[in-house]
């Protein structure tokens, strides 16, 4: 193993992969201070981490970054679904917030050494002109149309320009796939959970999940290894969005391909669909990504993509199940000790928390 971090920050420990990621870190008896940054109440109890409630703001992160000294920041929060925030908070978030932070760990004088960023795959976007896969250098096909793969492709260029500023630090940029868990609710998660959920008429792509677990795993192994560059985080594999649906036992609605939002407006303000503009590309053009350079490095899928929607499948017919049972006056059934797909060439195990 190489430089091991030992006083790490993590921003946004009151949102979902702050916290987990902090929780994940916790066991790493190497890591000597373990912070978290947050803006309002954690959801989530530590027992090592220490909270420091802070606005994102330039001058108050670079206080802290001075008083804490430490070597390692690792930034999981980038808002990465639209349907609940508006194109201003997903600049402030996404743009500013990101900007103000590295421009607090490369002030003169700085302790900070290694930087870790949790991006998305909708930097590359979903067109019919995309290969089947895109490696890390491969270009997106055009222009964001949305605002927030606009500000994602922007706090990655603060990213960048970060590495080149700062030749002494390590840099390490992870493009998360579309995400399937127990825990997580995305718009992918929230309709596949529902007895139906919407795909665009004529169009069946092939699309590819990360599952949870992996995501925590591939943060934790790029802070403890000081990995450098970008990487992408996808499940090995892809299948087709019919496929999918099937699995998770939600029937599919055909949407009109001509301008399919317009038509599911009513619905989505009802809560009965959620369908994003990022939604609807990738609903018609799937979107792939090459791992190997991830597993080059050291990282070990536990869950192919189709294994992550075997696992939230599995976890939806329990929920199903227990609410029936709850309705019914019965105990709910247990939950399994193992489940998933492992990926090609492991060993099935018991699944455990990261």
């Amino acid at each position: 193993m190489s430089e091991t971090s030992r006083s790490v920050l993590v921003t946004g420990a009151d949102t979902f992969w702050g916290a987990r990621i902090l929780r994940a870190l916790e066991g790493d008896p190497a890591i000597e201070m373990l912070l978290g940054l947050a803006t309002s109440a954690a959801a989530t109890t530590f027992e090592r981490a220490r909270l420091l409630y802070v606005e994102p703001t330039f001058s108050a992160l670079r206080s802290v970054v001075r008083t804490s000294q430490v070597d390692t920041v690792i930034h999981p929060c980038m808002i990465v679904d639209s349907v609940h925030a508006s194109g201003n908070e997903i600049h402030e978030t996404n743009v500013i917030a990101t900007m103000n932070l590295l421009a607090a760990a490369g002030t003169s004088g700085s302790s900070v050494r290694h930087l870790v960023v949790k991006s998305s795959s909708l930097v590359y976007g979903s067109t019919k002109q995309d290969p089947a896969t895109f490696c890390e250098e491969t270009p997106r096909a055009d222009v964001p149309r949305t605002d927030l793969e606009r500000s994602l492709i922007e706090a990655e260029g603060l990213v960048d320009d970060f590495a080149q500023d700062n030749p002494s630090a390590t840099v390490v940029l992870l493009r998360v796939s579309d995400v399937l868990g127990a825990h997580i609710a995305t718009p992918i998660t929230k309709n596949l959970s529902r007895p139906v959920c919407p795909c665009v008429g004529g169009f069946d792509p092939l699309v590819q999940f990360v599952h949870e677990h992996d995501v925590v795993r591939a943060v934790t192994l790029a802070t403890r290894h000081r990995l450098t560059g970008t990487y992408n985080v996808a499940g090995p594999g892809r299948l087709p969005w019919s496929e999918v649906t099937t699995i998770c036992g939600s029937r599919r609605l055909p949407l009109p391909p001509v301008r399919p939002g317009l038509a599911v407006a009513p619905l989505a303000r009802l809560g009965i669909f959620d369908f994003p503009p990022e939604l609807d590309a990738l609903l018609r053009y799937g979107r792939g990504m090459d791992t190997s350079r991830l597993v080059a490095a050291g990282f070990e899928y536990r869950y192919t993509s189709e294994g992550a929607v075997h696992a939230f499948a599995r976890h939806l017919r329990l929920a199903r199940s227990a609410r029936a049972s709850l309705s019914a006056g019965t105990a709910p059934p247990q939950r399994p000790r193992s489940h998933g797909t492992p990926a090609p060439g492991r060993r099935r195990g018991p699944d455990h928390e990261p």
